[in-house]
């Protein structure tokens, strides 16, 4: 009789392992998902619109006036439709907006967009607006594949379209810079918008 209860009681650790484990595994599933279920497809799609319009109003030339100020209030307009779509997404889902993934997912995009910041009051004062529309994309693009640690899958493939796009406003003439920024800024932001909304709804 004395076997099984030993055998029994060196189980136990073995078996409180293994739950504990699959706890682990339960809580990062949940973390990933919950990424998922805030990550707003319409708020992308509204944000390409915008930048659409912004790339329409600002024109085709870095150098004009009133082009970077165009710009620079559709990066707000962004911003603020960002949160408040990502807001609007976590509530219906009871989802803490500041705890979890969509804290970790801010704090993954920041430095790209802190440095996009710095990048754009050094190109303007040094005179350089057509390095901008490469500049702003290539950055957009590492800070969404950063936070692609803590997103869904296509968020990744998304920054890596936004960085493919940089890297040839970067290479190509300087003509082509704002059509490749509305190619992305609108474009890829209404695209791949529509696939998060079919895919992980709105």
């Amino acid at each position: 009789m004395a076997r099984p209860v030993r055998a029994r009681t060196e189980e136990s650790p073995a078996l409180h392992e293994r739950a504990m484990a699959d706890l682990r595994f339960i809580r990062r599933t949940m973390e990933r998902a919950s990424v998922v279920t805030t990550f707003s497809g319409w708020g992308l799609v509204l944000i390409g619109l915008t930048a659409g319009a912004a790339g329409v109003m600002g024109g085709a030339d870095p150098r004009a006036p009133g082009w970077l100020s165009t710009w620079l209030v559709e990066a707000l307009v962004a911003a603020a439709l960002g949160v408040l779509s990502t807001l609007r997404k976590a509530r219906a889902v009871s989802e803490p907006l500041l705890a979890g993934p969509v804290r970790k997912f801010g704090l993954a995009l920041a430095p790209a967009l802190a440095a996009g910041v710095a990048l754009t009051v050094a190109l303007a004062r040094a005179g350089l607006p057509a390095l901008l529309p490469g500049t702003w994309l290539l950055l957009y693009g590492a800070g969404l594949t950063t936070a692609a640690a803590v997103s869904i899958p296509l968020v990744p493939v998304m920054g890596l379209a936004f960085m493919a796009l940089g890297a040839t406003a970067l290479v190509a003439p300087a003509a082509w810079g704002p059509w490749l920024a509305v190619a992305g800024f609108a474009g890829l932001h209404v695209v791949f918008g529509l696939v998060i909304v079919r895919r992980h709804g709105g």
